[in-house]
């Protein structure tokens, strides 16, 4: 049977452990359904650096989750084992040494068939995820929430940027494009599309 959360009514939400949820550490189980780790991670953004932080905020703000959902009578996390494996430590200065660290560190998690489930990373990492996983499953399928297609070749000559990840693994035949979806597209861009390189 799964090692679920903390019991809220023996330990305040307060209280420790600081994991997603309140669930156990990778190391305080034998074997994982899913593993959820974080990466604190945003050099490759143009604009406002922020993702770091979020692997602390939403584990902070998943102490409020319930394990019981009432409208499906279902305790997704006692049909399955899943764990907190902490943060992926990177290199804030280097982004292909980031990506590289992050790529071995999800291989290294995404074992045994565990599903891998990364919080507060930017979009410039997402082929390094998806090497990953295709590694162990082949081509994915991504349904991908945002304004943009994050498909241009490189940003200030950089190939690996958010602008840029749906092009690389695309390009890398980690996608399996008969079922992937991008869902919210919108809004102005900055050039006509046959004056863009991408």
């Amino acid at each position: 049977m799964p090692q679920g959360p903390v019991d809220a009514t023996r330990i305040p939400r307060f209280a420790a452990p600081d994991t997603f949820a309140r669930l156990p550490r990778s190391g305080d189980v034998k074997q994982a359904d899913v593993v959820i780790v974080g990466v604190r991670f945003d050099s490759g953004v143009s604009y406002r650096p922020d993702a770091r932080f979020g692997p602390a905020h939403i584990r902070a703000s998943s102490k409020l989750l319930r394990p019981f959902n009432p409208a499906i009578s279902l305790s997704p996390v006692a049909a399955m084992q899943v764990v907190d494996a902490g943060d992926i430590g990177v290199n804030p200065f280097d982004i292909h040494d980031a990506i590289g660290t992050i790529e071995r560190r999800a291989r290294d998690l995404a074992v045994d068939g565990a599903r891998l489930l990364t919080v507060g990373r930017g979009h410039t990492i997402a082929p390094t995820l998806l090497r990953a996983v295709a590694a162990e499953r082949g081509p994915v399928a991504v349904v991908y929430f945002d304004a943009h297609l994050d498909t241009w070749d490189t940003f200030f000559g950089e190939p690996y940027t958010h602008r840029a990840p749906f092009r690389r693994a695309a390009e890398e035949g980690l996608l399996d494009p008969e079922h992937c979806a991008h869902v919210g597209i919108h809004g102005p861009t900055a050039a006509a599309p046959h004056s863009r390189k991408f």
